[in-house]
């Protein structure tokens, strides 16, 4: 995999905050690089059982498809977020580990890249289609900074996890 940098080829805020998130983007890729079947579907954590590599990248997948198709766009939810509940609020990260985790890596780019593409082709003052819970509607902007977030944050979680399961670190 080649590591995208954090770089922008632009000073823009567009070329800013797309960067950031391919960035994250990446870093999450590659901090599963390597890693074994069974390894990416082990939960090292013995209060987060839901918290494997699998998990974490089937969220992040997830994640984005909320925000972008779903909220920013307005279609209508589709996938494993359908089917959360209060008992079981994260059904991707459940489901996550009988999917092999090249596949969910490859969805996970592919994805990336529509992205890409529909970020490239809205301007960030667009708002969302679809209003968040204080009925407010966010704009592509808010979207994009809050997916750098989550994508980073998980990031973190991620480095945990595979320093459990298999002693790599500094990816």
């Amino acid at each position: 995999m080649t590591r995208q940098t954090d770089t922008p080829p632009a000073w823009n805020e567009r070329a800013q905050l797309a960067t950031f998130l391919d960035y994250a983007r990446d870093t999450a890729r590659a901090k599963c690089e390597g890693v074994s079947a069974e390894d990416a579907r082990r939960a090292p954590l013995p209060g987060s059982p839901l918290m494997t590599l699998c998990g974490l990248i089937s969220h992040l997948r997830w994640v984005e498809h909320h925000w972008f198709e779903v909220m920013f766009l307005g279609e209508d939810p589709s996938g494993p977020l359908t089917g959360a509940t209060d008992e079981d609020p994260d059904p991707e990260m459940r489901t996550a580990v009988d999917v092999p985790l090249p596949r969910l890596l490859a969805e996970y780019a592919s994805q990336s890249a529509r992205y890409r593409r529909l970020v490239a082709g809205h301007d960030l003052d667009t708002p969302a289609r679809r209003p968040i819970s204080d009925g407010r509607h966010v704009d592509l902007r808010w979207v994009l900074l809050h997916l750098i977030e989550e994508t980073s944050r998980h990031n973190g979680h991620l480095d945990v996890v595979r320093e459990l399961v298999d002693g790599r670190t500094g990816v």
